[in-house]
């Protein structure tokens, strides 16, 4: 059985591909089917008076849809990760893997992001379905838990892997993080974001890390950085003539990860840069409110610092 590691080739294109790559795709593409789906429920939460957008009481309507809608997706999704990719793979007892050293830990970057707006949707969800604040973070974090589990349970009994506890580290931060802040602050203050920048990497290993931009957008994880971006003006005086959309973003990303070809170098980059909170722009429509919060899991460009382990200070003008 194939050890998918970076430097392994194999006969068939799909063993290649690393699990963490693979199922970011998927993780991807389901935040973003959803995000958009959601969007106008999302942008409710950032208006000032939540009370008067959400329902004071349950909403047995909205209530019947959120869970239908909540098991079919955790279900499916799950249902269609076994057919999909574990079934084809020999299955054994349950068993862990310590994959801490892989990918320069993109990986885990890549859970801890999928976790912490699997939260934030499901706990939107519930909120507009009418269910209070408290069970809301409370049943939307543990939903999140619950989808980023079952995946790493399915993992140990797969023969190719096992159940990472690196894994499951960064699933259990990015949960808390929605969680702690919706707690405290009734708010996300800091925010996971997203960015992309093309690279030359994949025109070594196109099969890997992509054939085209769409494809390079999941796989080319080493033009992808994850950011917390936490903004300035929730620290302020509510006073305060601060822009509100103004935020402070700190950043990962890797370099030359995914390759088996001599000459480049691995190492990671940090990243300091200044960003905007789209769902602090306002505006009436509803709409363009909706639109605001899908696109603000986009880092926006802005000049950027970057150290990376090669002991190098970089300026960006624009980073991406």
């Amino acid at each position: 059985m194939w050890r998918l590691t970076p430097n392994q080739e194999g006969p068939d294109h799909r063993e290649i591909v690393p699990r963490f790559v693979w199922r970011l795709q998927v993780l991807l593409s389901l935040i973003f089917i959803l995000l958009f789906l959601s969007g106008p429920v999302l942008a409710q939460r950032r208006q000032v008076e939540p009370n008067i957008l959400y329902p004071d009481t349950l909403h047995k309507g909205r209530m019947i849809g959120v869970v239908a809608t909540q098991g079919v997706v955790y279900f499916g999704s799950l249902t269609g990760l076994y057919f999909l990719w574990y079934k084809d793979y020999p299955q054994s007892s349950f068993h862990f893997f310590n994959d801490n050293d892989e990918w320069l830990q993109m990986d885990k970057a890549g859970h801890f992001f999928s976790s912490y707006y699997l939260s934030s949707m499901a706990y939107s969800s519930y909120r507009w379905a009418g269910v209070k604040e408290k069970r809301s973070i409370i049943y939307g974090t543990l939903l999140s838990y619950a989808v980023m589990l079952n995946i790493e349970i399915l993992d140990g009994f797969s023969v190719g892997w096992g159940f990472s506890l690196g894994d499951l580290t960064a699933n259990t931060a990015g949960c808390l993080l929605f969680l702690g802040q919706q707690f405290g602050w009734h708010e996300q203050r800091f925010l996971i974001k997203y960015s992309y920048h093309p690279t030359k990497y994949p025109q070594y290993r196109p099969e890997l890390l992509g054939t085209n931009m769409i494809q390079n957008l999941v796989k080319d994880y080493n033009g992808m950085s994850l950011w917390i971006s936490g903004n300035i003006h929730s620290f302020l005086p509510r006073e305060s003539k601060f822009p509100r959309w103004l935020n402070i973003a700190v950043g990962y990303g890797v370099e030359g990860v995914g390759l088996n070809v001599p000459g480049f170098d691995r190492y990671r980059e940090f990243y300091l840069s200044l960003d905007v909170d789209l769902t602090k722009i306002r505006t009436k429509s509803k709409t363009l409110k909706g639109i605001l919060t899908v696109l603000n899991l986009i880092k926006i460009p802005f000049p950027a610092l970057e150290y990376n382990t090669k002991g190098q200070f970089v300026f960006h003008p624009l980073y991406f």
